[in-house]
């Protein structure tokens, strides 16, 4: 089954193109699923399996499992997509006939709306870092650039300092699946981002020549693109600075922007293009969010919301 799996990576790599982020998580559901079928004994040696015999009910005594280790359903969920997206590959490669995991459904996913903070609460977490420094400084245009635009974490990673257009105040972003899509930010960002730029080559002259990454827009202190995980670190460092009580990820504020754009009467399809969602579906739970604000808004102001005690 190795060699099915060896494949599939070159076939999302070369021809689907998929993402580096995208590519790790397909591999790794597809290692944990060959480690259920097959475990490997002390030396790394693995029984045989023949690809033919799995079927749908060996993918449920799978996801059977995830379901006892207390996985939570949008991994098991994941998961299952991905065999089924591995089986339609050997499928496409006339290895198999049918695709099991197609007699699969997908466990229902419990219904949960996204962390937002108030603008009160943005701005303070915004203004925390320390902007006489230069990593201050860097970090006051990550949080800018983050609630400005709504990009996702990984998408800002990947931002290159070509991909900013000051003058119409743009940004080229890079979203799922290698789509493109053009976001606007304002002068708060645009300010943030200079005073960035002006001492940014300071992280890249500290760095070793062969580890600079010149084209990548923010750096860490190595000199290279930063990650991801610095992105997610640096967040939580400033979350506890301003001593906001709310579980604040990167990616809150890219609901914020959604859900404060949304309450200011933003059109829906336009936030949707602005977060690069595929489906208007994915953009329409922010109404569920903004009702809910609304509601809380309406049960502490109005007169007659309750019943007088």
């Amino acid at each position: 089954m190795q060699e099915y799996i060896d494949r599939f990576h070159d076939f999302l790599k070369y021809e689907r193109n998929v993402s580096e982020h995208t590519l790790r998580s397909y591999m790794s559901d597809l290692q944990q699923f060959y480690d259920h079928l097959c475990p490997p004994d002390g030396d790394g040696n693995r029984p045989f399996i023949d690809v033919h015999q799995i079927d749908h009910i060996t993918i449920r005594e799978w996801l059977s499992e995830l379901y006892q280790q207390n996985k939570k359903k949008s991994s098991i969920a994941r998961k299952l997509a991905s065999l089924r997206t591995f089986f339609k590959f050997l499928c496409r490669e006339q290895v198999l006939e049918m695709n099991p995991a197609k007699l699969v459904s997908s466990p229902r996913q419990d219904q949960r709306l996204p962390t937002v903070i108030s603008i009160d609460e943005v701005f303070h977490l915004i203004e925390t870092p320390d902007t006489g420094t230069l990593l201050g400084k860097r970090d006051r245009a990550i949080l800018e650039l983050l609630y400005a635009t709504g990009v996702r974490v990984a998408e800002l990673a990947g931002i290159n300092l070509d991909d900013i257009d000051f003058k119409h105040e743009s940004i080229l972003v890079r979203g799922k699946g290698r789509k493109e899509r053009i976001v606007p930010f304002g002068s708060k960002a645009k300010e943030a981002l200079g005073d960035y730029l002006g001492v940014r080559d300071e992280l890249l002259t500290e760095a070793p020549e062969t580890r600079r990454d010149p084209a990548a827009l923010f750096l860490n202190y190595q000199g290279t693109r930063i990650t991801t995980r610095s992105i997610g670190r640096m967040v939580d460092k400033r979350v506890k600075e301003c001593a906001l009580l709310h579980d604040v990820s990167p990616h809150s504020l890219r609901h914020s922007f959604a859900t404060h754009l949304l309450s200011a009467g933003a059109d829906l399809r336009a936030i949707q293009e602005l977060l690069g969602h595929a489906s208007l579906a994915t953009t329409q739970v922010y109404t569920q969010v903004s009702m809910e604000k609304m509601m809380e808004v309406y049960d502490k102001a109005h007169p007659k919301a309750k019943m007088a005690e």
